[in-house]
């Protein structure tokens, strides 16, 4: 008898030397290095480089990297005019899938068939290096306003601040956003990154493989839950209404957006170390945030008392949509296409591992419908 088991929960589906969970003691490593490490001596394009080849970059390695990837921030002239042909209240993740997969029209050679070559090679860095155009693109797209053009100059988090705001931001804004890509680059076999390896099985293009992770990703119960934390958090409005809120949402068997995560029994790290990020910064700069912060942190209180028990705790996205928000001061729309930003470098490291050692994913099912029968004639 074969077991069913919902979601494959725990079920292994690859073998995978990019990241590594343990999540009894809330350790997330990249490559071996932690990401608390990572945060602290790291770069984005430092960690999307470490993603792709398995060791840290040399110096000289990372420069040419970086002038790879700035080279290649320019968007083509026909995307351009494509995303201007949308609808101005299309979601950003629609539009962000759709400007991927069709990138493969000009990269149509593209392919599994020699993932190492250089033309390969060259696709997969203009995947990261586009992600961020296309997300800034289209925050000034959807509002009317011509795209600021990238900045050839810029780091990936500068240019994308850049790109977004037009002004050339702060230094400190700069490395908290710079972190923040860092912490959502990857993380194991989540359902996006799943989605790009089953697409990647087939032989697929890089650009098909991350536009179904987009596609994925767009939904609330992965990337999507940091919007609904803020909705959750602007809901209960005031420290004095979260124990109601939240009692009454266990009651009717509610989902508590930001809490609990598949893979950690414990606090999640990335939440730990964005949770230090707002704590510090506000320390530091000496800003005051709205009540949604001392709402979330209520939140954490309250549900720590009702749920650690369950191995409940708050996860990446319960203190990452704060961030962005009261922060950076970025729309809530878009919180889901800068995730997807991030985890593109995790996406295009999972596509060249799998077409290297590929078996196409051919899972099995337990079927419940009817028995044989006959068609019935007239």
């Amino acid at each position: 008898m074969i077991e069913y088991i919902p979601g494959l929960a725990g079920v292994p589906a690859t073998e995978s030397s990019i990241s590594s969970i343990d999540g009894e003691n809330g350790i997330l490593a990249y490559r071996g290095y932690s990401i608390e490490e990572l945060v602290k001596y790291g770069s984005f394009e430092e960690v999307a480089m470490l993603l792709r080849d398995g060791e840290l970059p040399s110096a000289n390695e990372l420069e040419d990297f970086q002038r790879v990837l700035h080279e290649r921030y320019e968007v083509k002239r026909d995307i351009r005019h494509m995303m201007w042909a949308l609808p101005a209240n299309g979601h950003p993740m629609d539009v962000l899938q759709t400007a991927i997969a069709s990138m493969a029209t000009f990269y149509p050679d593209a392919g599994a068939a020699d993932p190492n070559s250089a033309y390969t090679q060259s696709a997969l860095t203009k995947i990261i290096a586009n992600m961020s155009t296309l997300v800034a693109m289209w925050a000034r797209i959807s509002s009317g306003y011509d795209p600021i053009p990238p900045s050839k100059e810029m780091s990936y988090a500068q240019n994308f601040l850049y790109m977004s705001f037009g002004e050339d931001p702060d230094e400190e804004i700069v490395k908290l956003f710079d972190a923040c890509l860092i912490l959502h680059a990857e993380h194991t076999i989540n359902a996006s990154t799943f989605s790009a390896m089953v697409t990647a099985s087939t032989l697929a293009n890089p650009f098909a493989s991350v536009s179904a992770a987009v596609g994925t990703l767009a939904g609330s119960l992965h990337g999507g839950a940091n919007e609904d934390v803020l909705n959750m958090l602007d809901d209960i409005g005031e420290v004095k209404n979260v124990r109601g809120y939240i009692e009454n949402r266990l009651q009717n068997k509610q989902v508590i957006w930001g809490m609990g995560h598949r893979e950690y029994s414990v606090k999640d790290p990335r939440a730990k170390i964005l949770q230090g990020m707002i704590e510090t910064y506000i320390n530091k700069s000496n800003i005051a945030l709205s009540r949604r912060f001392e709402v979330a942190l209520e939140v954490e209180r309250v549900c720590e008392e009702l749920l650690s028990a369950k191995g409940v705790y708050p996860n990446v996205d319960f203190y990452s949509g704060i961030l962005y928000a009261e922060i950076f001061k970025i729309p809530k729309k878009h919180f889901t296409p800068i995730f997807a930003m991030a985890r593109s470098s995790g996406w295009v490291a999972h596509w060249h591992e799998q077409v290297a050692h590929n078996r196409i994913f051919r899972p099995t099912q337990i079927y419940t419908g009817s028995d044989f029968r006959s068609y019935p004639r007239k």
